[in-house]
């Protein structure tokens, strides 16, 4: 069936959801054409697709008073925080409501001495950060944008500082969900580790959407270290960088994050967040511990650097010029965009064994320059994790064509040295198509039987991440 047949099958029964949640919630619903399209994918070039109203929940309650109506007159639930995701994770292609969590933001305990906190979806990193800074606390995942902590676990993203900490995945202790019958679902307990059956909060963190709406967090803590130092590292190319950074790794440097600029990234930064780096690719680093520690982290990776024919670095311990650095990181896509006004910018990721990592950039770059393609490159090479930034021009077919082109290059090359085609931005709608060839197909049949046995009907986000 197509979806606008589905679409115009489910038309009463959208209409009988939207009237009793109105009877419900009253002014905490929105129909509005603008809101609607706020709550559709708006990122990138995927296509907005509004859902037909928009819950603003602020409590677990509203959640499941919500989940509940909706999967009487089965129609779609999809959950939104913030909206900052990359792959079309909260458009609504086959109609349905949005429940927006942002609301629900409060730090609900902070157990500084078992180092976690208890917290609502809403939540954002940034506030996280401010509310346990007077504590000596810090929740280390940092994506570039300033994204809900719930958002984060659904699509199990990472940050800048996931080469140390790791990434959703690994500091996410337990959480509670709303499944599609309304009920509430614990995952585990707050203890540090448990062997008791299966692993449901790895099962959720990751799920997008598709198996439930997580209603609270427990989340890992990290004491603020002693010292922190920061630097930038010139390279005479992006492979000498990625070499560099592979030494680096290899040798056992605690390095806390260590970070790719390509030369058009770097213009785009100097330009946008006012730096002076020279216009050459560059390694934004920075190292954590005591300060003992920290300088002798920072002399080894100086010498490593050498080899490759980096630096000189030029590091920092002042607060506010980290700061300064790792905003002008974090603004990095908001940089790029100003590169070529009236285009439309696509990012998009991959991830790569680290040994590979020199190899998928320098293949990567070919590709943007055969194509003539305007695509800075970004990225947590830590990991092997890097950002491709793609500037179209939408009113070029030719142009379009080259950067899809492209993007299945992108794709297949990493799957074929052994990556995988999302390192943190998530599968959404986007690159559903690449999982039949990274996972293979028994592993979709295994996703499929773990969605048809949670959402019998289908109403989690559907149209995400497997098809059923």
């Amino acid at each position: 069936m197509s979806k606008p047949a589905l679409r115009r099958t489910e038309a009463v029964a959208v209409e009988k959801a939207v009237g009793a949640l109105l009877a419900r919630f009253g002014n905490k619903v929105a129909t509005s054409q603008a809101v609607r399209e706020q709550h559709g994918h708006t990122t990138t070039w995927i296509a907005n697709q509004p859902p037909d109203a928009v819950v603003f929940a602020a409590s677990t309650e509203d959640v499941q008073d919500t989940v509940r109506i909706c999967a009487e007159h089965r129609v779609p639930v999809i959950p939104f925080g913030t909206g900052t995701s990359l792959e079309g994770h909260v458009n609504a292609p086959f109609g349905g409501v949005s429940i927006d969590l942002r609301e629900m933001n409060r730090v609900l305990a902070v157990h500084a001495e078992d180092l976690d906190c208890v917290i609502e979806p809403g939540v954002t990193r940034k506030a996280l950060n401010e509310h346990l800074r007077d504590q000596g606390l810090f929740f280390p995942l940092d994506p570039g944008a300033d994204a809900s902590l719930g958002g984060m676990a659904a699509t199990r993203a990472s940050g800048t500082n996931a080469v140390r900490y790791g990434t959703m995945k690994d500091n996410v202790i337990s959480l509670k969900a709303v499944l599609p019958n309304g009920e509430i679902m614990r995952t585990a307990q707050r203890a540090k580790k448990s062997s008791a059956g299966y692993d449901l909060t790895r099962l959720f963190i990751g799920s997008e959407g598709t198996l439930g709406v997580i209603t609270e967090l427990t989340l890992k803590l990290h004491g603020i270290p002693e010292a922190m130092s920061s630097a930038v590292c010139p390279f005479p190319s992006v492979d000498a960088a990625c070499q560099a950074t592979i030494a680096t790794i290899q040798s056992g440097i605690p390095v806390a994050r260590i970070e790719l600029m390509d030369e058009l990234q770097v213009t785009a930064c100097n330009a946008y967040s006012k730096l002076s780096l020279a216009p050459t690719p560059t390694l934004f680093l920075e190292f954590h511990g005591s300060e003992a520690g920290v300088a002798e982290q920072a002399e080894r990776f100086g010498e490593i650097a050498s080899e490759f024919g980096g630096g000189p670095s030029v590091w920092t311990t002042k607060a506010e010029e980290r700061t300064k650095l790792w905003q002008a990181r974090h603004d990095a896509y908001h940089a790029v965009v100003q590169l070529r006004p009236g285009t439309r910018p696509l990012a998009t990721d991959v991830c790569v064994p680290i040994s590979r990592l020199a190899e998928a950039v320098a293949g990567t770059q070919a590709d943007i320059n055969e194509m003539n393609l305007v695509a800075p490159i970004v990225g947590h090479v830590g990991d092997g994790n890097f950002h491709v930034s793609l500037l179209i021009d939408m009113d070029d077919e030719a142009e379009i064509k080259r950067a899809e082109k492209f993007l299945e290059r992108l794709a297949e090359r990493a799957l074929a040295l052994d990556g995988t085609c999302t390192g943190e931005h998530g599968v959404g709608q986007g690159k559903m198509k690449y999982l039949p060839k990274e996972l293979g197909e028994p592993a979709l049949v295994v996703m499929r039987a773990v969605k048809q046995a949670i959402d019998p009907h289908n109403i989690m986000n559907p149209g995400k991440i497997v098809a059923p």
